[in-house]
């Protein structure tokens, strides 16, 4: 299905577009496919309140399913029944932000029951909320840091050894990444990345990745602007300045290229390594708001997905703000002429928020999608055709 854009609009934001990327900007090939694929998803409406921008997977009960936390509330499989992690707070999804952009599931206290690792608006403090071991009552919260900057902040596995860390910015000054305290209820350990005032750690910084652009075998931390090269031992990091692309959410590696997606404005984005930089090439010029990304592989294929996060500011503030809100897959197929993007529709009507997870709830061995915004919190459940 095409999008009901105004003629004009698109025209001016497709000519805006290319005076900003100017000569460094190529077509790469994207064709909307609709339904032609044969992987089909079904969506299952979790609760249509707002509660949070984030969410997690992981077997909250201990009952060997896997459920799904979204900010204040967390979902229990197999019937979705809703129980609140802490009190739920409505507000103006027109005019107002949630206290939840961030969310990860991991046992940070060691007793095996999974905790809730919340990051609220940019610049705010990060938390992590104890699971209180099949007992009623709210989840207790402790610190993890007390400034989480950018606006696409990871919890990956940075180093290669298997655990997960807190990749971000803080105070609006320094790239970091940090690690639990030996006492799980501390402040974690912070490992300066930068010098103050590095790339990307600024509170309202647009686009953040971790992944190898260099081919030895170590994790970089990408920005828009550039990228930070880890030193053989503890330190402050190298930094290669170098042109990524505009404000964008995730950015995720492949195969020596980094994929992005604009957080407020139009565009999903290729960026390609040609001589000393990087060549930006448009894979979809038409949907907006794309604040969060995920690359993955489903059927055998790489999939880049994506979508249209609802409201990330007032109504009419961001390009395309009142059209579709869609969950899309971006497919990279090989033909003749060489690789392209088929793009696949997911849903029309649901959207993305600043994370979302892709993982095999159900335990069928295929992949599905959960996502929350002010849309509501959704699953959506892969099965072949």
């Amino acid at each position: 299905m095409r999008p009901s854009f105004g003629g004009l609009a698109a025209l001016l934001v497709t000519a805006a577009m290319a005076v900003l990327l100017g000569d460094k900007t190529a077509r790469a090939d994207s064709v909307d496919t609709g339904s032609v694929s044969n992987i089909q998803f079904k969506k299952v409406v979790l609760d249509t309140r707002f509660v949070s921008e984030g969410i997690a997977v992981a077997d909250v009960n201990k009952d060997g399913r896997l459920d799904i936390m979204a900010g204040s509330a967390w979902y229990e499989a197999p019937d979705w029944t809703v129980h609140e992690i802490a009190p739920f707070q409505k507000i103006d999804i027109q005019r107002a932000w949630s206290t939840s952009f961030h969310n990860w599931a991991a046992d940070l206290n060691g007793d095996g029951w999974t905790d809730q690792i919340v990051i609220g608006m940019p610049g705010q403090k990060a938390i992590w909320r104890e699971n209180p071991k099949g007992e009623s009552g709210h989840w207790k919260a402790h610190p993890i840091w007390r400034s989480a900057c950018n606006e696409s902040p990871l919890y990956v596995d940075l180093l290669g050894d298997g655990k997960k860390v807190l990749v971000m910015g803080y105070d609006d000054s320094k790239m970091a990444w940090f690690e639990p305290a030996e006492d799980p209820y501390a402040e974690w350990i912070c490992h300066d990345v930068s010098e103050p005032g590095g790339a990307g750690s600024q509170r309202f910084s647009h686009g953040l990745g971790v992944g190898d652009l260099t081919g030895d075998d170590k994790n970089e931390i990408l920005t828009k602007d550039g990228y930070y090269v880890r030193p053989e031992g503890d330190g402050i990091w190298g930094y290669i300045e170098t042109d990524l692309g505009m404000d964008c959410a995730h950015m995720l590696a492949h195969e020596g290229t980094v994929l992005s997606t604009s957080a407020h404005a139009r565009g999903v984005w290729q960026h390609a390594p040609v001589d000393d930089r990087f060549e930006t090439r448009i894979i979809d010029e038409t949907i907006s708001v794309t604040h969060s990304a995920c690359l993955t592989e489903l059927n055998g294929r790489t999939n880049l997905i994506t979508g249209k996060r609802k409201w990330g500011h007032p109504p009419g503030v961001d390009v395309g703000s009142e059209e579709p809100h869609w969950v899309v897959r971006y497919e990279l197929v090989e033909t003749a002429a060489g690789p392209k993007w088929e793009r696949h529709m997911i849903d029309e009507d649901s959207g993305v928020g600043t994370q979302f997870e892709v993982a095999d709830v159900n335990g069928d061995e295929l992949l599905d999608i959960v996502t929350a915004n002010k849309s509501g919190v959704f699953l959506f459940v892969q099965s072949a055709r």
